[in-house]
């Protein structure tokens, strides 16, 4: 049986934290039983065992963070045993470390084989006896890249095999594969700076590949010191990095522009009256001002279907449901948990789906696919007194609402007289790929009459 490796339980998911083992080393796991949760960028899941057999070895304690694809554990089937980190060092040494043997004899034999090479024109032109005087300043010189000896004139200068050396006594403390040493190589990568993924330490060629890939290996980023009175430097959660980079990449490529409209909200607030005096008023299941929203932004994307799509390179995509995503805060930022078919489901659907998703959302209790997709999304600030904003879309999502607070204030009615209304500010971000002005303007336009109207959503 297989080790147990940190699963992907997300799309954006490169690490998890293992919150907690519900398995003990030594005990009996059958399949589909709860062995761990683990947290993701987005949630906290249980995370279930696909086989029967012996929890044998837990490689990760709990609270520890781990990369996607690395072990966790060793789930033993009957009558078999988990290879321990010696023996699996044993297994990588013939491969491995003989081959680093080959290279840690470094020092002296390069020396002497390195130095004919160079003068390859003139072979007996540079004696032997620079070797042993070169060896007693290696810790002299700064570490430079091995191929800069190669580049340069062949000129006896001094400096020049104290760096090779030097670079090559780092180099071979570091536990790492042959192979990785030669992409670290190729890539620029400092070894010594790269965290093994392999056994006891051992950085593989996957590392160094990632590493590459990442650009935070090659070079130090110097950080300012906090200044008395500055507070304190926060690290980047896991799901706090996705939304930063989900919010770069939605900003600066997706061309955004901003449509507002202020709507009656007068006849909502009756409505919500008659509902509540109707018997209505339990909180787990009465109906909110937000509830009539979401269906009422459903059932005007029915009605424009076209506002329904996202970009796709060369084409636009023309989605056949309505998944409706809703941005959910919590501690650590937000989640868009969504609503599969919404323009299947009742108000009353709506509302339960709602309180459900934010619920475990807010608990971290989501599955992967009910916080994955979504045709486009509604962000609520209203309720925490905010008027009207702005959102960022979600992509490749089309646009997004954002929907400020009910609030009180003089309005000129149809008989010119002032008086005191309820107004509601929404906002609309479109890509302009997908959505024009106009279309957008037609949305809005189906949005008001459902909302001002709000009798059409409860039929």
């Amino acid at each position: 049986m297989p080790e147990i490796n940190m699963p992907k339980l997300s799309d954006t998911m490169t690490e998890g934290t293992l919150v907690s083992w519900k398995k003990k080393k030594g005990e009996n796991v059958s399949s589909g039983e709860v062995l761990a949760e683990i947290e993701t960028d987005k949630a906290t899941m249980e995370w279930e065992a696909t086989d029967d057999g012996k929890l044998t070895e837990i490689y990760v304690e709990e609270g520890g963070k781990v990369n996607v694809g690395d072990k966790i554990a060793f789930i033993a089937a009957e009558g078999e045993e988990v290879a321990s980190e010696a023996e699996a060092k044993k297994k990588e040494e013939p491969s491995g470390d003989k081959e680093e043997k080959v290279q840690k004899p470094a020092p002296k034999e390069k020396e002497k084989t390195e130095a004919p090479k160079k003068p390859e024109k003139k072979k007996q032109v540079e004696p032997e006896k620079p070797a042993p005087a070169e060896a007693q300043q290696p810790s002299t010189a700064p570490p430079q890249a091995k191929s800069a000896p190669a580049k340069e004139a062949p000129e006896p200068k001094k400096a020049k095999p104290p760096e090779e050396k030097t670079a090559d006594g780092e180099q071979a403390r570091v536990r790492a594969s042959p192979l990785a040493r030669k992409v670290a190589a190729e890539h620029g990568v400092e070894l010594a700076s790269v965290k093994g993924s392999g056994p006891g330490g051992r950085v593989t060629e996957t590392d160094v590949l990632a590493a590459a890939k990442s650009k935070s290996v090659p070079r130090t980023v110097a950080i300012p010191a906090i200044k008395p009175g500055e507070g304190a430097r926060i690290n980047l959660s896991g799901m706090r990095k996705v939304i930063a980079q989900r919010l770069v990449e939605s900003l600066g490529p997706i061309p955004h522009f901003y449509l507002n409209i202020d709507i009656n909200a007068g006849p909502l607030m009756v409505a919500r009256a008659e509902l509540k005096s109707a018997g209505e008023d339990s909180d787990t299941s009465k109906i909110t001002v937000n509830d009539f929203v979401l269906k009422a932004a459903v059932q005007a994307a029915v009605k424009v279907p076209r506002v329904n799509a996202s970009f796709d390179g060369d084409a636009i995509v023309q989605y056949a449901d309505i998944d409706l995503a809703i941005a959910v805060a919590i501690e650590d930022g937000l989640v868009a948990p969504v609503i599969r078919t919404a323009q299947n489901k009742s108000l009353r659907e709506i509302s339960e789906t709602v309180k459900d998703l934010a619920n475990r959302a807010r608990n971290k209790r989501m599955k992967p696919e009910e916080f994955q997709g979504g045709t486009f999304t509604v962000s609520n600030l209203g309720g925490m007194g905010i008027d009207s904003f702005s959102a960022i879309i979600n992509p490749p999502q089309g646009f997004i609402l954002s929907i400020g607070a009910i609030i009180k204030t003089a309005v000129v009615d149809d008989c010119d007289q002032i008086m005191v209304g309820h107004r509601m500010s929404i906002g609309m971000s479109c890509d302009h790929r997908v959505i024009d002005g106009a279309l957008g303007a037609e949305y809005l336009k189906e949005l008001r009459h459902l909302l001002e109207n709000p009798a059409l959503l409860l039929v």
